[in-house]
Formats: C-alpha cells, structure tokens, sequence
C-alpha cells in the first residue's frame, strides 16, 4: 500500500486493504481458522451500524476494556471509522484507574470482556449510558431499547473521517505516577504504522502472533494497524501467555512477526538458556572462552529459534531497556531481534532497526521523516534529554493544556524526557529517564537502569530497582525464590535460619559483585531484598514512583 496515493484514515487504510487482500485471513485465536478482511469488514459496517442506534455520534468517546481478541480490532475500527474516538483501557487497570478513565473521558459507552466486567461493577456516570460485551456483542446495559446486535446491519450515516480528527486517547499507565490521556490523530497512528513498515516489510503471508495488550500504543500501532497495512494477520491468545500456553500456539501459528518487552526474552534466557551453560563445572569454565562462548550460544540460538515456530523474520523488543547480557547473547545467536524506540506520546515509534542492522545496546537510528536531536547534551559526554518531533506527535493530552504545553514547544518539538546519546552513525543510545537520574555527591550523573542492568545478571536475581537513600544508593532486589530453593532444598528443610543466612550471604555477595563492576559513584550502599515482585505497567517496567 503506497502512503502517499491514499488519505492516512483507518477507514480508508482498512477499505484499500479489502480491495487489494480482501480473502486474506485478518484476525483469529490460536489454532483457529481466521476471519478474512472481507468478513471484518462487514463486521465493523454492522458494529457501527449498532453503536449509531446507541446514539454514537462523531467525536464521541468510546471505551474500549478487554484482553486481546479478534473482536478488540473489530470494535476498534467501529468505533474509529465513523469518527468517535476510541479510549482503550489497559486490562491490568485497577477499579480505581478504570473508574478514572471513565470519568476523565466521558466515555458515552464502554465494550468490555467477560473477565473483567467486575472492573465496572456498580460504576455509576451520567455520560456512560451503554455497555456492550466484547465476545459477542449482546448488552449488558442501556438506557435506550436497543434491538439486538445485527450482523447483516450496515450504518446509516456516511462518516466523513479527517487526518487530523482525533482517533484514540491513550491513558498511560507511566512509571511516573497518574495516567494522562495522550490524544492521537488517525495520521499520527497511520503514518507511524507505515514508517514500521519501512523497517519491517509485512505482507499477506505474515503471521503476527500477538502477546501484548492492544490497548498499549506500541501493539496497537506495530501490532494491529500496520498488519492491516500489508494485509497480514494476527493470531491472539485466548489466555495470558504462560509458557504452557504460548508454546502450543507458537507451533500452530509459526509466526513470522512478533511484538514483545525485554522481560519476556530475559526471562526465557535466565531461566532455561543460562543455566544449561552454567550448571555442569566444565561447560561453565568452557563457556567463558569468547570463542566457545559463540559457539554455544549459536546452537542454543537455533533452538530458541525452533522453540518460536521456526519462522520467525523479525523479533521486536520495546517498552524497555533490554539487559546487555541477554542482548549479547541473541546478537551472537544470530537470533532475528531487533530494538525499537518510543513513546505512547509519539504513537509510539521513534527510532528502531531491521533485525539485519541491529548495533549492540542501540535503538538505532532515527525513524524516516521524524527528527530526533539530544537537547542541551552534555559538552563532554554528548549526552541530553531527547527531544522528537514528526508527524506522529500526539495532538496533547486531554483537559490538560498546562502539562501539553511543559512536553511540547511552540516549534513542534516533543520533550521525550528520555536522556539519550547519538553514536558517530546517528544510532541512538538510551541511558535511562530524566527523571530516574540520580546526580551524586559531586554532580556526577547516575544512570539507576545501567546499575540495575549489572545487578539483573547475578545468579537469583529476577529483578531490581535503584534508588537514593540519604544520598546513598539502595539497591531492591526481588530473587528468583523457585531456583533459590531448588539450589538450596537440603537447607530449607533442614533449619529455616540456615536458609535464611545464605540468603543474606548472598546478597552481601550481590553487593561486593555489583561495586567491583561499576564506577565509583555508582556503588551500592545498601542492597535490601524486595520479597514481592515489583508492580509494573503494561510494557513490564516497574513503577518506579510506588518505591521511591
């Protein structure tokens, strides 16, 4: 599909897909036949035909609560092809953050999924008058007498749908504290979807296997809009993706494309790639030869490989910093990854690179027609908060001129409140946020993230967090209690204090092990052991504000 000769709409994007692929399979679960384009099609005609009885007009808002489904991408476009606005509920979202979106939005109706109708339970709002569950399309309340949902029903109104009309807002779940609703046009998802295209070609024998909530800007963009673009389709899970149910659809589906977070593929190395290398004396010792090293790892990587469905072209991780040891490892295993870069404010790509250009720890280069500089970078280092400005830039955040104006210049420029350092080829590096960067006793800057990326490649430790304590840094750390306990069963058994003083001792060592590899203002005071998981949002990022 050629950007330029066609109006960036979903509307007109979805009905030049039709035309050109319209048999193609669309939207299916796991091991399911799919619904072809043709067949969508006529599904979204008759969901909006439906929302108009509603009383559903132009620029209204609509929200949209659910765990992935092919019907999620038929709401979506429903609601979006007769020009209301779509406001997609992360599913992890509790009562209260639900209740606000509500509110903030003032959404006139909701589509929500079985699971988790108990979220809006005894949700009272004079604006939201209609309720429609997601799996099948029957009500669950309205003011009005609706009839029943008609398949065969098309809408009434010809809905003249503008680039710049607002499409979606996004309610971020952010690291940072309350969620603002970032609006973004139709233009500011389409042309971001076709700039991913120019990465990652997609046609219409692609396979997406999806595993991140749509309601997240970075799935719903790379993850449902441009598989339309290409005609591609895209196969959801029918649960959470356990390893006891993503292995099986991995070997239905085959996918050739998939979208995921670092904790996801570090959870994979550190739990069943690593310790194969590191449990026998001799393979460990063999193991830290650089060139055996590589050896292994390539063998390892064509398992890994077999273990996705043996198809796989491009592998994109984003949403966080991936650790530099588990990067290292796909790089040598000649494993297809690559890294992308954004934010839920730019819809949401950045920077990013094909699996064939991927440099070691960079997002890569900046994207095709958005341009990226480091404000303000430091004389020495080079490095600076990154600033963005494109035509994927969001319009604002909604009601709330005061903190669109602190993000976005008179000129145009998004303020991303990442710090960031270009190489000598335009390759951006992220060193962590603005906002998480500690300045220590003598000015110097301190990335909490690279400390934490150390810390993340001791054995037992399933994740950490950074923080300054009375001017010393403290270091959280939740282990990984099964492998724990698996290495230590004799001892739990035995006495509890036994067990509980290798713990301590471990920690101790976790200490000595992380200041003898970073610089001398980086060195952790304190290491204190975090007995629950971090709480996280969609991407996987712990909520850094609940612990500082």
């Amino acid at each position: 599909m050629e950007e330029k000769k066609i109006k960036l709409t979903f509307p007109a994007l979805f009905n030049e897909t039709v035309r050109k692929f319209g048999k193609s399979g669309a939207y299916a679960f796991a091991g399911e036949e799919p619904v072809s384009f043709e067949e969508a099609g006529k599904q979204i005609r008759a969901l909006s035909a439906f929302l108009e009885k509603a009383d559903i007009r132009q620029g209204d808002r609509v929200a949209l609560l659910s765990t992935n489904m092919p019907n999620w991408a038929i709401a979506y476009f429903a609601i979006t092809f007769m020009g209301a606005v779509v406001v997609p509920i992360l599913p992890d979202f509790s009562v209260t953050e639900v209740v606000n979106v509500l509110e903030h939005s003032e959404a006139r109706a909701i589509f929500i999924s079985s699971g988790l109708l108990s979220r809006i339970n005894g949700f009272k709002s004079e604006n939201l008058k209609t309720g429609v569950l997601l799996e099948d399309f029957s009500l669950i309340f309205s003011e009005k007498n609706l009839p029943k949902f008609n398949p065969a029903a098309v809408p009434v109104g010809n809905y003249d749908v503008k680039e710049e009309d607002l499409a979606a807002i996004i309610y971020t779940s952010g690291t940072t504290g309350r969620s603002k609703g970032v609006m973004l046009t139709h233009k500011n998802i389409s042309f971001n979807a076709f700039r991913g295209k120019i990465i990652q070609s997609v046609d219409e024998n692609d396979r997406f296997l999806s595993v991140l909530p749509l309601s997240h800007t970075y799935e719903n963009t790379l993850g449902l809009i441009l598989p339309m673009l290409g005609g591609a389709c895209v196969y959801y899970l029918r649960k959470p993706p356990t390893p006891p149910v993503l292995l099986p659809a991995l070997e239905q589906v085959k996918p050739t494309v998939m979208l995921t977070v670092p904790l996801i593929i570090e959870k994979v190395y550190y739990n069943k790639i690593l310790p194969a290398f590191t449990e026998k004396f001799l393979m460990k010792l063999l193991y830290k030869i650089p060139f055996l090293r590589k050896k292994f790892n390539q063998i390892a990587g064509k398992k890994l490989y077999k273990t996705f469905g043996g198809h796989l072209k491009f592998f994109g991780i984003g949403g966080a910093k991936l650790n530099k040891t588990v990067e290292k490892f796909l790089s040598e295993a000649k494993f297809p990854y690559a890294i992308g870069y954004g934010l839920t404010e730019t819809a949401p790509l950045l920077a990013g690179a094909n699996p064939k250009n991927t440099i070691v720890e960079s997002t890569g280069p900046a994207i095709k027609d958005i341009e990226l500089k480091i404000n303000n970078p430091d004389p020495k280092t080079g490095e600076g908060e990154i600033w963005a400005r494109g035509a994927n830039v969001m319009k604002g955040y909604y009601k709330e001129p005061e903190i669109t104006a602190e993000v976005l210049t008179p000129d145009g420029w998004f303020k991303t409140g990442d710090l960031g350092v270009f190489d000598g080829n335009n390759n951006l590096f992220i060193k962590g946020r603005l906002k998480n960067m500690i300045v220590g006793a003598s000015g110097e800057n301190i990335y909490p993230e690279e400390i934490e990326s150390v810390i993340n490649n001791f054995r037992f430790v399933a994740e950490s967090l950074v923080i300054q304590q009375k001017g010393k840094l403290v270091a959280y750390v939740h282990l990984n209690m099964d492998e724990l306990e698996k290495k230590y069963q004799h001892l739990k058994h035995d006495m509890t204090e036994k067990y509980e003083e290798k713990k301590e001792e471990l920690l101790t060592e976790l200490k000595e092990y992380v200041n003898a590899q970073v610089n001398k203002f980086s060195q952790i005071n304190k290491v204190i052991l975090q007995k629950i998981p971090f709480q996280k949002t969609a991407t996987l990022k712990i909520k850094r504000f609940l612990y500082t």
